[in-house]
């Protein structure tokens, strides 16, 4: 039985289109949308967490995806917010093509195994150009949740 992503996600951690124009702000963006999940015990912690993490190696994979993530103190579950960009934001990607589409992944200390398990599948799941173009073309939250369980 495949792992249904949007258990991690709903409709209000979902905004197609991103106001920033930095990386440092739609990272800031992307944790504001998720701060008024029951999952997040501390916002600012998430923030700085994440942020951290981004500093170490950047979480551009290319393709215009990026996965900026953490294992923080500052949340209670799992948790998945996506974000789009239709004019792209600088992320420095490995490719150093501008980031259109982002997943923010935060994940308990202690979720080891389900936290690689989620990234692991949202990657493969990016990997596909035609689920990138379906990402960049959806227009409800709803859709992007039935696009990220459908990862075989």
């Amino acid at each position: 039985m495949a792992m249904k992503l949007s258990k991690f996600c709903d409709e209000t951690l979902v905004k197609f289109d991103l106001k920033s124009t930095t990386k440092d702000d739609v990272i800031e963006e992307l944790v504001g949308l998720v701060s008024g999940s029951n999952m997040i015990k501390d916002q600012d912690q998430l923030l700085t967490d994440v942020r951290e993490r981004e500093n170490l190696v950047t979480t551009g994979v290319g393709y215009g995806v990026a996965f900026p993530h953490a294992k923080t103190k500052a949340v209670k579950g799992i948790l998945i917010a996506f974000g789009r960009s239709a004019e792209g934001i600088a992320f420095d990607a490995m490719d150093h093509r501008p980031v259109n589409l982002f997943f923010l992944i935060a994940a308990p200390e202690d979720a080891i195994g389900a936290h690689l398990n989620v990234m692991a599948r949202l990657s493969y799941l990016m990997k596909s150009e035609e689920n990138r173009q379906k990402l960049m073309a959806v227009s409800s939250p709803g859709e992007v949740l039935e696009l990220i369980d459908n990862v075989e």
